[in-house]
């Protein structure tokens, strides 16, 4: 063994003795808007979307505040309550119920769809 290796498996041992936290890689996931949901993002329906790299696992409440900050474009109270949507707005993850998957908490795996219908109606 070199000393160059010696020192690359010193220092790679030494970081995971350490604990440093590893980065999730970023996911490209399908964000898609229906039922007049999507008037609230200029009208655009389907975002394909790209989320960054971070140390904790991106789950459906973190997806929730980068759509907050990037994409919603007006009224965020018609879509958004608190932490999570507002009622009234049906949620699908790769076209299941988000209540079968565990709602805010489900962690989204690269290539996720995740659709949001508004049930609310003017009339």
């Amino acid at each position: 063994m070199t000393g160059s290796e010696t020192v690359r498996r010193k220092l790679t041992g030494v970081s995971c003795e350490l604990g440093f936290p590893k980065m999730a890689a970023p996911l490209s996931v399908e964000v898609e808007f229906g039922g007049g949901a999507e008037l609230l993002f200029n009208g655009v329906k389907k975002h394909q979307v790209t989320l960054p790299g971070q140390e904790e696992p991106w789950d459906i409440r973190n997806l929730l505040v980068w759509i907050k900050k990037n994409l919603l474009k007006e009224r965020p109270e018609l879509f958004i309550q608190g932490d999570s949507v507002r009622p009234g707005i049906l949620v699908l993850i790769n076209d299941a119920d988000w209540e079968l998957l565990g709602e805010l908490d489900y962690q989204l795996q690269d290539q996720d769809s995740v659709l949001f219908i508004s049930t609310l109606h003017g009339g």
